[in-house]
């Protein structure tokens, strides 16, 4: 599939069939950034910068699934729905399927899990995503990818890339560089620029390896029926919990972004080059 396709217009938006819930998973405990929900960015709590960009989405409702009372009254102030859920839940899914169930959503609903640590999500990315499933009935989930650009992301395990087939659907995720070029090894092989500073490497013309973006979309029955699922042993293997799906048979459609979104917020550093963004 061509890394350089850009995005498809997305059918539907504002019409029933296009109503969406956005979910915001958000828990206190975090090792490398403590309280990272309630950290402060140009005088908001994250988690409301990240539910404000969310809400403006075409999302019917934004719901934060907070795991503190704390998170609820910093929501609750500035008029950011939220909803308390249990505190041991081992993932994020876990905490999005209770979500579902305290929120009544029917088995079809769309839910877009949309990351509590992503204060600048582009809305117009949760709009794709959530838009697969409606014109996918093959699949159980959506997300979203974008070529990668440089070897270094290509070898670095803390990107994860994704292989698709011919219908947009994920193979396999891997923190490895996949697909793995055998014979340029150690190369950028999708770049011309390999191909001109090596002979004998050939550039696959419209075609990279993508990086994963980390935003799913479910529909609600799946996302309840998620956790009850066995643990994969590639999900072991890869830390990703998304193989679960795929080594159950279940496929994941995939949008294809134009570019990478804003930056995350996983660590100190993270939240000072964010910080510096919003001034």
């Amino acid at each position: 599939m061509s890394a350089a396709a850009t995005a498809p217009t997305i059918p539907g938006i504002g019409s029933a069939a296009s109503r969406f819930t956005v979910l915001i998973p958000a828990r206190m405990a975090s090792s490398r950034l403590p309280d990272k929900p309630l950290v402060d960015i140009a005088g908001l709590p994250m988690v409301v910068r990240v539910a404000q960009r969310a809400a403006q989405s075409a999302a019917a409702r934004v719901v934060v699934a907070a795991d503190d009372p704390r998170i609820l009254q910093a929501c609750a102030a500035h008029g950011v729905q939220a909803i308390l859920t249990r505190a041991d839940h081992p993932s994020g899914s876990d905490r999005l399927a209770e979500a579902c169930t305290q929120l009544g959503l029917d088995g079809d609903d769309v839910v877009v899990n949309v990351q509590g640590d992503e204060p600048l999500i582009d809305p117009g990315l949760i709009d794709a995503v959530a838009a697969l499933l409606p014109t996918r009935p093959e699949a159980s989930m959506g997300t979203a990818a974008h070529a990668i650009a440089s070897l270094a992301d290509y070898t670095n395990p803390n990107v994860v890339k994704v292989v698709l087939d011919a219908r947009g659907l994920a193979h396999y995720f891997s923190r490895a560089p996949i697909p793995f070029a055998r014979d340029n090894a150690g190369l950028a092989w999708w770049q011309g620029a390999a191909e001109a500073a090596t002979p004998g490497v050939t550039a696959l013309a419209g075609f990279a390896p993508l990086r994963h973006v980390g935003i799913y979309s479910y529909r609600a029955g799946f996302l309840r029926e998620f956790p009850t699922l066995a643990p994969a042993p590639t999900e072991a293997v890869e830390a990703l919990e998304q193989l679960r799906a795929l080594w159950h048979g279940h496929r994941i459609a995939v949008h294809l972004a134009e570019a990478a979104p804003g930056p995350g917020v996983d660590t100190p550093e993270d939240l000072e080059r964010v910080r510096t963004l919003f001034r």
